[in-house]
């Protein structure tokens, strides 16, 4: 079930930055482990490396290098490097992105676009890139990283992220139903709240650097009790890209403890 053998995998924002794991680094594990190869892109290629190291411990193999997915020459250098390594593409994980705080008002116009860029730009440009290579192939599965900010409030002042994540769904939507019948599946996983190094810096953001009251905050508000890790995040992941799941398409897989389920 869920194996990936023969599969080459293209991980955006492979890397973790900080100690522990992040969604890109389990992501790309989970990848290898399952059988893909893996080329993995980051803007921090020390953190690319790491998840390298690991996946070349564990048995896999794994390309990396470092790129900037918010430019279109940036996406292209990264393609015709995976392209030129393995000559085709399986699997697109589109899972760069960041949170910046501040409702309209309060960002600035700079702001919001580099949201607008790293949440929903990236995105498009990657499937701009790699849709044609899987549209040749006849074949291909694409995963893009949303979040329940996307989908709903979640206590966080963060316009600008929100707005990014919810274009980053429906970006995912038109273009599932455009490329059904080409052989190329797109689904999204939003993540609720996960526990990972982000959350060091989302408290210095949002609870002026309580960290242990932003975490316990933060277990509070999902119904399940706790936080997910990044883990949680990585098998909806596998299994999206994974031909179990070949009836799915143009779908949002909320990965949240039942945050967005409840009024709170």
């Amino acid at each position: 079930m869920l194996r990936l053998d023969g599969k080459i995998a293209l991980v955006t924002g492979c890397g973790t930055h900080g100690e522990g794991w992040g969604n890109g680094k389990a992501i790309s594990v989970l990848l290898a482990r399952q059988g893909a190869k893996i080329f993995g892109a980051d803007l921090n290629l020390d953190a690319a490396k790491e998840t390298q190291r690991i996946i070349s411990e564990e048995g896999g193999e794994a390309h990396v290098m470092a790129a900037n997915v918010t430019t279109a020459a940036g996406v292209k250098e990264m393609v015709d490097a995976c392209i030129a390594q393995y000559g085709r593409i399986d699997i697109l994980i589109n899972n760069v992105g960041r949170s910046e705080p501040g409702g309209p008002v309060e960002m600035s116009e700079e702001t919001w676009d580099e949201q607008m860029d790293v949440n929903v730009k990236s995105a498009f440009l990657c499937c701009k890139a790699v849709l044609p290579i899987m549209e040749k192939q006849g074949s291909g599965a694409i995963v893009s990283i949303s979040s329940v900010a996307g989908i709903s409030y979640v206590g966080k002042p963060q316009v600008g992220y929100a707005a990014g994540k919810a274009a980053l769904q429906q970006l995912t939507k038109t273009t599932a139903v455009i490329y059904a019948a080409r052989g190329v599946r797109l689904n999204c996983v939003a993540p609720g709240l996960v526990f990972t190094p982000l959350v060091k810096r989302l408290a210095d953001k949002y609870a002026k650097g309580d960290f242990e009251g932003f975490v316990a905050h933060r277990h509070n508000q999902v119904p399940a009790g706790f936080m997910g890790d990044a883990w949680d995040v990585a098998n909806t992941v596998v299994f999206l890209a994974s031909d179990e799941s070949r009836y799915i398409t143009g779908q949002t897989i909320v990965v949240d403890g039942g945050l967005t389920s409840a009024t709170r």
